[in-house]
């Protein structure tokens, strides 16, 4: 890999993790999801810094090249962060149902007594006639 590439490489990782503090002081980016992608620009750091530990990774698992391995962790990573995603999205949907199951039954059981008291003094919704 050339000095240029290294370079780039050790800005792209100091790149993701000042944006994941920014986001996080910010309280745009959740401290749960935050670690993840902390650890995937600490993860992409140390790789840059241990060229020679993935190059001899690379020729153990019969890969040519380190960069191509890493192409390989870093899909396999993105797999782990979609399903980890997945996971929070079905169980958000799971809740945001059971909160509207309870407001429907919430509704129906509330009497409508409190508006026909109001109509009946004079206080109901002021039309526009």
């Amino acid at each position: 890999m050339t000095t240029l590439a290294i370079a780039l490489t050790y800005v792209l990782a100091l790149a993701v993790l000042g944006v994941v503090i920014v986001l996080v002081r910010r309280h745009d980016l959740r401290e749960r999801y935050a670690a993840t992608w902390l650890l995937l620009g600490l993860g992409m750091l140390v790789l840059a810094l241990a060229r020679p530990v993935l190059d001899e990774l690379s020729l153990r698992l019969g890969i040519q090249s380190g960069v191509t391995t890493l192409v390989v962790l870093s899909l396999l990573v993105i797999l782990a962060v979609l399903l980890q995603l997945s996971v929070s999205i079905s169980r958000l949907e799971r809740s945001l149902q059971t909160v509207a199951e309870a407001l429907a039954l919430h509704v129906v059981e509330t009497p409508p007594a409190l508006d026909e008291a109001d109509d009946a003094h004079g206080e109901g919704p002021i039309s526009s006639e």
